[in-house]
């Protein structure tokens, strides 16, 4: 048998693969070997006694079904787990979403001018406090905060009307009270000329 490693080495450099991607055909080692050249090798893999052979398949098939199916809960029992619950999901990294959502919200609401800036930072304050657990808690907490805000401006305002109303009434008797007693001395007076 002729040593056609000079052979495999040309054809691998012409073909641009590795040499264990090269078959030469058994049958025509006697033509193969005579070849000596770049040219020779490639009229070889031409006429077909040199074989690049194809890529190997690694199928991800299967490891896409299985992740379609962990997707959906599936293998992901007590068994399947390696790491601890930490390792697994970190709290500090669920910390960091929450944070991130609930601050996206009060930014939002601010620039929209649902809240004002004062509720926006005591608001800021309690959601790094751990006051609300999820986006929907401070959406309640918001909304119960601006009702009960409208609610108590509109007992202010109704406050204020009383005030203003009962002050005018005063001043309406005291100005009636004043006008009684100007006329009963203007009486007295025209009472004490004659």
């Amino acid at each position: 048998m002729a040593n056609l490693r000079s052979q495999k080495r040309l054809a691998a450099s012409v073909a641009g693969v590795g040499k264990r991607k090269i078959w030469l055909d058994p049958a025509e080692q006697a033509e193969i070997a005579t070849a000596n050249s770049r040219q020779n090798v490639k009229k070889l893999i031409k006429d077909g006694h040199i074989v690049i052979k194809p890529t190997v398949v690694h199928s991800r098939a299967r490891t896409r079904d299985l992740l379609a199916a962990k997707r959906l809960g599936r293998h992901t029992g007590t068994g399947k787990r390696r790491g601890t619950a930490e390792a697994r999901m970190p709290t500090k990294v669920m910390w960091m979403r929450r944070q991130r959502v609930l601050r996206r919200l009060l930014r939002k609401y601010r620039e929209a001018g649902k809240i004002d800036k004062h509720l926006y930072h005591a608001l800021y304050q309690k959601s790094k406090g751990n006051v609300f657990k999820n986006k929907r808690v401070l959406m309640e907490y918001i909304h119960k905060a601006k009702a009960e805000k409208a609610r108590t401006k509109t007992l202010h305002d109704q406050l204020e009307a009383r005030k203003i109303k009962s002050k005018a009434v005063r001043e309406r008797r005291a100005a009636r009270i004043a006008e009684k007693r100007q006329a009963i001395l203007a009486v007295e007076h025209e009472a004490a000329k004659e």
